[in-house]
């Protein structure tokens, strides 16, 4: 491995705004193979890891950033005044559905919420962090939304696979009985008005 490629990737994550994939940096250094370039991040990501300093080269978003560690947050807080996020808890009801149920069309959201979402998916949209996967091949041909690349950075995920199963998360298991027993509600409901 050349010597002069660990600072050259180095420098690359250093001025790089997004996670940065293998592809990317082939661009950049196309004269290095994909293997010495793998090599080269995962020898960085040690040395950064065995350093314990103020940041790390963290796997995220289907590439590799530098960031900053999290128990030095109130500091980092202090100099930067990150603006959060700021969602409806309708908006994160719409994300959390797509995050979960993806590829899914708009039609299915609003039946799991059972309210409109128009509002909340261009909000998403607005916000890039959902995106339009296609459309559907059926009447009406709707569109298919997913998350994008900028959900599983601002939500620290090397992929969507990473995301936690909802019986994992504290308080979502009362949310999933309510959930059964409402569904069990609509369908008796259903068949009552089919008999009548």
């Amino acid at each position: 491995m050349d010597k002069n490629i660990k600072s050259i990737i180095e420098c690359i994550f250093f001025v790089s705004e997004a996670p940065l994939s293998i592809t990317q940096i082939k661009k950049v250094i196309p004269n290095f193979e994909s293997k010495e370039i793998t090599e080269a991040i995962l020898d960085l990501k040690n040395e950064y890891e065995h350093r314990k300093g103020g940041f790390y080269l963290c796997e995220v978003a289907g590439g590799y950033q530098f960031r900053t560690r999290p128990e030095y947050k109130e500091w980092v807080a202090l100099m930067v005044k990150p603006s959060p996020i700021r969602l409806s808890k309708a908006a994160l009801e719409t994300l959390a559905i797509i995050a979960y149920k993806q590829p899914v069309i708009r039609s299915d959201i609003e039946y799991i919420r059972g309210v409109d979402s128009g509002n909340s998916v261009r909000l998403l949209l607005e916000r890039k962090l959902i995106k339009i996967l296609g459309r559907k091949d059926v009447p009406g041909r709707p569109i298919i939304y997913g998350t994008s690349k900028e959900f599983l950075e601002i939500f620290g995920l090397k992929d969507i696979k990473d995301l936690p199963f909802p019986q994992d998360i504290p308080n979502v298991q009362p949310l999933i009985q309510q959930q059964k027993k409402m569904q069990i509600e609509q369908n008796i409901s259903l068949e009552v008005q089919t008999q009548l």
